[in-house]
């Protein structure tokens, strides 16, 4: 352990109090997609209060941000980066309770934190807060990048950035991940990274009902006994239904690829006599490949057009975000593995275990003396990690699931990061705990905090690495050069796939939370 790398380390252990408020702050705030309103202006002003040079509203999204502090002042020295996320998922509100509580205030049916990103962008926060200290104690040249990386959920803001060219100055990035797996926690990915995640919204108008055709020859002129328009309920509702029968005949029944839909507006014609004028609804799908996710939008929008001729609608679709496929880098998964060996796994103190015993009672299970899955405290080698993973995949298949940090490994070496969560041990095979129980877990600090502060020590010693011992850095960089042909812009490089001028699709109706003459609430009011 360098003297560097332990500064870095004591940071983290000096400040353990204050990431375990910070993370609880943005638990508390619980803001979904593209409106992470609170949670971006915390993050902004902590960082500004930090020494960091902060643009909010970075690429055009109201809660985005792209933070920089420079050691020297001088733009010298590699660009290592790292980034926050802080929206939590509609559906999932939960209290810090071990039993099902919804938060007071709100309707059951709120946001809450899932997987936590509350204490991934704190983590990732701690691991740059502790480098930055290193760096001003011994001298150390370089520059911090953090950026604030919302709608998460939706893959939403990376690929935005990624197409504004925010990422075109990094020299590494660091993207930390709370695991999911037990075969993936304490690890680094190692070659199956993730696969594209694309997005699209498709709106049906019924702008001219009086043009259905017994509308036009109803000689009483009463729309009350008139056969009205199908309109645009009736266009949302065969698009789902149309997309369902033809599911099967996109892809091939082979690889693990999902497409999910969610229907942001619905028609509005409380007046039952006229027809529905408006509806949208969202499409998402996870693919190994591009070309599957090509495959899947050209039926999505012949099932659109179609539907609108049916229901006498106008029809229109837009981009709400396309990723690219995780590029592998090596030496990122050793270099950060490395630290991960110095640093320590997370380790669930009596405090955290007894709080998971109380959710076991109050499920009606027996208690258990040890009630976390062993592997959320133990560490995997990257290569090891990997041939589980593989176990369950056909040997085509060279990524897996989604998320929008891909778009990171494509303009700078990335190591793709996790770290073990509280996960509770199934009492027998097939048990499945209810989601509420992920979590209360995630909010409760005796639990979650040992992941953090895991998180912060090793992003925190990687970056130390890359900037001071004259070989991690370059050893990255030349792999990049190697697997893109060139680099950016190389002979197999796979560019954005969002153009540069696009506009973020921060204008939907998402769930929010929003101020009426009744306060502040739920989108969807909950009943006094």
């Amino acid at each position: 352990m360098t003297p560097e790398k332990q500064t870095a380390l004591d940071w983290v252990a000096a400040n353990e109090s204050q990431l375990s408020d910070w993370h609880s702050t943005i638990w508390d705030f619980h803001e979904p997609a593209w409106r992470e309103y609170k949670s971006a202006a915390w993050y902004v002003e902590r960082l500004r209060s930090q020494g960091f040079t902060v643009e909010a509203g970075s690429g055009g999204m109201p809660t985005a941000f792209c933070a920089t502090w420079d050691a020297n002042g001088d733009d010298s020295g590699p660009v290592i980066a790292s980034y926050a996320e802080y929206d939590a998922v509609p559906g999932n509100s939960q209290q810090r309770t071990p039993y099902q509580a919804p938060r007071d205030g709100v309707h059951p049916w709120a946001a809450g934190h899932t997987d936590p990103h509350s204490g991934l962008g704190i983590g990732a926060l701690g691991g740059m807060l502790a480098a930055k200290a290193a760096m001003e104690k011994h001298g150390i040249t370089g520059r911090l990048k953090f950026l604030g990386e919302p709608a998460e959920k939706v893959c939403g803001s990376k690929p935005v950035h990624a197409a504004h060219g925010y990422y075109d100055d990094m020299d590494a990035a660091i993207s930390f991940h709370p695991a999911y797996l037990p075969v993936l926690s304490n690890t680094c990915i190692w070659d199956t990274h993730c696969g594209a995640y694309w997005s699209r919204i498709y709106t049906f108008e019924c702008t001219e009902p009086e043009t259905w055709a017994s509308m036009a020859t109803n000689v009483q002129g009463s729309s009350h006994t008139a056969a009205r328009a199908p309109g645009a309920i009736d266009a949302v509702c065969l698009m789902y239904t149309t997309t369902k029968y033809t599911k099967e005949a996109m892809l091939p029944h082979t690889g693990t690829w999902t497409l999910n839909e969610a229907i942001l507006a619905a028609g509005q014609a409380t007046s039952d006599n006229l027809p529905p004028r408006f509806s949208q609804i969202q499409y998402a799908w996870r693919c190994p490949t591009l070309e599957m996710a090509r495959r899947i939008t050209e039926v999505l929008d012949h099932n659109a057009e179609h539907v609108a001729a049916i229901t006498h609608c106008e029809v229109r679709s837009e981009w709400v975000t396309k990723t690219r496929v995780g590029l592998a880098n090596h030496a990122m998964a050793e270099i950060t593995y490395g630290n991960l060996e110095q640093t320590g796994a997370p380790e669930f103190g009596e405090e955290a275990k007894t709080f998971a015993r109380e959710i076991q009672a109050n499920l009606g299970l027996t208690p258990m003396d040890d009630p976390f899955v062993a592997a959320m405290s133990e560490l995997t080698p990257p290569e090891v990690a990997e041939a589980a993973l593989r176990e369950s995949l056909p040997p085509w298949q060279v990524s897996y699931t989604s998320d929008d940090y891909v778009d990171y490994t494509w303009h700078t070496p990335t190591v793709r990061l996790f770290i073990g969560r509280p996960r509770l041990e199934i009492p027998e095979a097939g048990y499945q705990y209810p989601a509420w129980v992920w979590n209360a877990l995630g909010g409760y600090s005796p639990a979650i905090d040992p992941m953090v502060f895991s998180a912060a020590r090793c992003i925190g010693a990687t970056i130390i690495d890359l900037l001071t011992d004259g070989v991690s850095l370059e050893r990255a960089k030349a792999e990049f050069e190697e697997r893109t042909g060139g680099g950016v812009g190389g002979a197999n490089w796979v560019a954005p796939q969002l153009p540069s001028d696009f506009e973020a699709p921060i204008h939907y109706r998402w769930p929010e939370y929003v101020t009426t003459v009744r306060g502040e609430e739920w989108w969807i009011p909950q009943k006094a």
